[in-house]
């Protein structure tokens, strides 16, 4: 069986994609590969479609290293155009249509789709009679972070491989590479419960600054000081941050779309735009509090282990001396009551809910509940 890149902590995925390319083996004509970001679902991809498209090559060398560099003409790999969503465009012609087509050079033709769970529903549509009824030499790969997202439609004509969280001390690893102090790389590894892209975001750009901000939420109801310090503002601060940056991506892309469509579709365009720059907003404001959240709920974990004795079980080694201050005469199942009611708010947001009003909400009762 060739080696797989991308499949070495994950035994599922490599037995499933080693019987498919073996010889007489019968490579599905879909897969899912599901699993926690930066698991190496991407760079299994890259390797599986690179070995089903070397099979029976001339050169089977050099069609890996095309396929590596993106530039084999048989290999389509397809990624949101939308923030954060997969539309109609970015199937129709790159897939459906090309589904339909011989191939170049190779004797099969694969595509690749990124983040799987991103499809709207039109879109979804449209790709299904080229999942129920593809060309023989078509092999189709979509990758997805959130099974349960991914339509139902697509999810059961796919045959599913599964790639499970990474070990923390090879996301560890991975954080350090640049230049990550090896505690806050540790920290980040497994504050991100398995998932490497996560890590990596914890540990650059405004993630120091999420983190110092869910563990100050939590820190300020432990010592019963919310009404001063009003800690929901930092998480705040960085979900709007986060939003700006999403929304001004959408506006530079409907910018570079707009010198492309003639005049008279410009208003349509437009206001499709702006609904997507809504959605986009929600989506990324959202998911940034409910990663601070997450946080804060991860520091209350982590003092309730501390409290117990436990304190190779946390997950802020990096955060110990704070710890130990805030499990001093704590109560680990009152620790655990908040851990809930964090949880509780991260449901809620998830619906329409006022978030500033949510999180004050949260604070106060964290408060009455912990002093």
């Amino acid at each position: 069986m060739p080696d797989l890149p991308g499949t070495e902590h994950h035994p599922h995925a490599r037995a499933a994609l080693g019987a498919a390319l073996k010889p007489g083996g019968s490579p599905s004509h879909a897969y899912l590969f599901h699993g926690p970001a930066g698991s190496g679902k991407r760079t299994a991809a890259r390797a599986f479609a690179a070995a089903l498209l070397a099979e029976g090559a001339a050169d089977p060398a050099g069609v890996r290293t095309r396929v590596e560099h993106g530039t084999h003409p048989d290999l389509t790999w397809v990624v949101p155009s939308g923030a954060h969503e997969m539309l109609v465009g970015d199937v129709a012609e790159p897939v459906v249509a090309a589904a339909t087509l011989t191939p170049f050079e190779s004797a099969r033709r694969v595509f690749v789709l990124e983040q799987a769970d991103a499809l709207i529903e039109q879109a979804a549509n449209k790709l299904l009679k080229t999942l129920e009824e593809p060309a023989p030499f078509v092999h189709l790969i979509l990758l997805t972070d959130r099974p349960g997202e991914v339509l139902p439609t697509i999810r059961s004509r796919c045959q599913l491989v599964r790639f499970d969280a990474l070990p923390p001390g090879e996301l560890a690893d991975r954080v350090g590479r640049p230049g990550v102090a090896p505690e806050q790389a540790a920290a980040c590894a497994r504050l991100a419960l398995g998932d490497g892209e996560r890590a990596l975001e914890l540990a650059l750009g405004d993630g120091p600054a999420l983190r110092a901000g869910g563990e100050a939420f939590a820190r300020a109801a432990l010592a019963g000081a919310v009404a001063d310090a009003a800690p929901w503002r930092g998480l705040l601060e960085v979900r709007g941050a986060r939003g700006e940056r999403a929304v001004a991506e959408v506006r530079a892309r409907l910018e570079e779309e707009l010198e492309l469509v003639p005049k008279r579709e410009r208003k349509r365009v437009e206001n499709e735009y702006e609904q997507r720059i809504r959605r986009t907003r929600r989506r990324v404001e959202t998911d940034a509090l409910d990663l601070g959240l997450q946080l804060s709920s991860l520091w209350l974990r982590d003092v309730a282990c501390v409290a117990w004795g436990a304190q190779e079980l946390v997950h802020h080694v990096d955060r110990a001396a704070a710890l130990t201050e805030d499990a001093a005469g704590r109560d680990p199942q009152r620790l655990r009551a908040g851990v809930e009611l964090v949880e509780q708010t991260r449901r809620r947001l998830r619906s329409n809910v006022t978030e500033e009003l949510a999180l004050e909400t949260l604070a106060y009762r964290l408060e009455a509940l912990l002093t």
